[in-house]
């Protein structure tokens, strides 16, 4: 293994600084920790975080013991969980679970208990579950765990595929059918983006039911406490051609909370071919994510490319009643990344399915400056209107699709890529600072048009600037609609585009929303 491996398999997140969030629920107390075998239902956890949330927040203790503080990567790396010890190995449930060891950055304790016929029981540590290597062999045998994956049969009937993963702060990973790990994501994000420090509550502790014979999902409960709320959360997991999760969560804040975010994700975008300014790099693109899609309450289908912005930038997408919203991977070629290692084609796609109404309030996307592909750099959530008061109860019911793409409105055509550059000289002599962008658009009904269709109209708006000579035409080469048009930005920046295409019968194309700046 070396090191890009274990980041990408989601053993190290990388957002390191999440690791500090977590704590060892059994510091808690008695009152707060089921006793072995004890009776668990749907509202257990809830009740555990209520309790939580109604008293001071004390943070975790991450000492570890001697043997485990000093551990290195390469030390760390050689602490691997054993097939033969997993979690329902021999019984009758096609899932199993493996966990993690503590160590090096993952110094947050985890509690786990299992569930079966409705009663809790501990799963204890211990020193056996785990071959070290040339590495120091813990002599504690209560340690608890830093996170598990879970493991069934995904890819074959006949073998085990690990396909989903909860490690550091309220991180998660899953993966569908043909897919390796990229983007994540977490339990609940708070200040995000802010010029306040982000805090990053922790999952402390998860509860996993036993899945009966020819049970296709399974089901986790996760308790998640923070200095500022504390919270429960049921995941009920389904892995596939697209793997689903059915998520619930009630929230207990601590204190108010103006700026949460729901059913956050996180990923990384260094550049692509409209992003490129300062790469030196043979590949024509690295991302785990190339855009984020909305279907707005308006039955509206967006798409906003991301970029890797010299400065933090922060976009708000106002709305009511909002029907989804995720992180996608579109580009789906080894071609459009060339790199054999990474893979960045079979990375998911993460769609975000409200269940009820979410009432008013705002996707948010916050893009950061990354000079490498190891750092998370682009984050996506839901931030309702009005701010959770202290001491109240929030449910939040959501469905996460991990798939390669996902069709909301499959009439329109898709926003395949995005591309700008340089309109040539000769044809602007007299405004050499003009910008050219060229949008492939791809699917839908447009797919079906003639290449000399007539009545096809472009709509192209500018916050600023001039946009002109809009055209559109078919790209026969790669089987296209082509969308291109001209910028001239002035001494303007940070202006704002929207594009898409229409004819007779209504919108032929998602509509394309961009931030250009110089």
């Amino acid at each position: 293994m070396r090191r890009r491996d274990v980041i990408l398999s989601g053993l190290s997140l990388p957002l390191m600084a999440a690791f500090g969030g977590g704590r060892a629920f059994a510091a808690q107390g008695a009152a707060a920790q089921p006793a072995a075998a004890e009776a668990f239902d749907a509202d257990t956890v809830a009740r555990l975080a209520r309790s939580l949330a109604a008293q001071p927040y004390r943070p975790p203790n991450l000492q570890l013991p001697p043997e485990l503080a000093g551990l290195d990567y390469d030390q760390y790396r050689d602490y691997r969980f054993r097939a033969d010890h997993a979690l329902w190995r021999g019984t009758a449930s096609p899932f199993q679970a493996q966990f993690f060891h503590r160590g090096w950055t993952a110094k947050a304790r985890v509690d786990l208990y299992e569930v079966v016929d409705g009663r809790a029981s501990p799963i204890p540590y211990s020193p056996d579950m785990f071959t070290y290597g040339k590495s120091p062999v813990p002599k504690s045998r209560d340690l608890g765990f830093a996170g598990f994956r879970l493991h069934g049969p995904v890819n074959r009937a006949d073998y085990l595929d690990e396909f989903a993963v909860f490690q550091g702060a309220s991180y998660f990973r899953a993966v569908a059918r043909g897919q390796a790990y990229g983007l994540s994501a977490r339990g609940l994000a708070l200040r995000t983006g802010d010029p306040e420090p982000e805090e990053f509550p922790a999952f402390t502790t998860f509860w996993l039911e036993r899945p009966a014979l020819g049970a296709d999902a399974v089901v986790v409960h996760a308790l998640l406490d923070g200095p500022s709320a504390a919270a429960a959360l049921r995941f009920r997991i389904r892995p596939g051609t697209q793997t689903v999760f059915d998520v619930d969560m009630r929230l207990y804040p601590r204190v108010e909370l103006a700026r949460a975010g729901i059913a956050p994700l996180t990923s990384m975008f260094q550049f692509d071919a409209g992003d490129r300014l300062g790469i030196d790099d043979y590949r024509p693109a690295v991302h785990d994510s190339d855009g984020l899609a909305m279907l707005n309450g308006n039955n509206e289908q967006l798409w906003r490319p991301l970029s890797n912005p010299a400065a933090l930038q922060m976009s708000t997408f106002q709305d009511s009643a909002v029907r989804g919203f995720g992180l996608m991977q579109r580009k789906r070629a080894f071609t459009d990344y060339m790199d054999a290692e990474a893979n960045y084609q079979k990375r998911p796609s993460l769609w975000v399915e409200p269940v009820g109404d979410w009432g008013a309030g705002a996707v948010v996307l916050v893009e950061i400056p990354t000079a490498d592909e190891y750092h998370d750099n682009i984050v996506a959530f839901w931030r309702p209107a009005q701010p959770f008061a202290a001491g109240r109860e929030y449910r939040f019911r959501y469905r996460l699709h991990w798939c390669d793409e996902h069709s909301w409105q499959p009439d329109l055509a898709l926003v395949a890529a995005t591309r700008i550059g340089a309109v040539p000289k000769f044809e602007q002599p007299d405004r050499p600072d003009a910008r050219l962008i060229v949008l492939e658009l791809a699917g839908g009904r447009m797919a079906k048009l003639p290449a000399d269709a007539k009545g096809i109209e472009p709509v192209v708006t500018a916050s600023k600037g001039q946009v002109r000579n809009a055209v559109v035409y078919r790209n026969d080469a790669v089987g296209h609609w082509r969308l291109s048009f001209e910028l001239v930005p002035g001494k303007h920046t940070e202006i704002e585009l929207q594009a898409h295409l229409r004819d007779a019968q209504g919108r032929l194309s998602e509509t394309w929303l961009y931030r250009w700046n110089p």
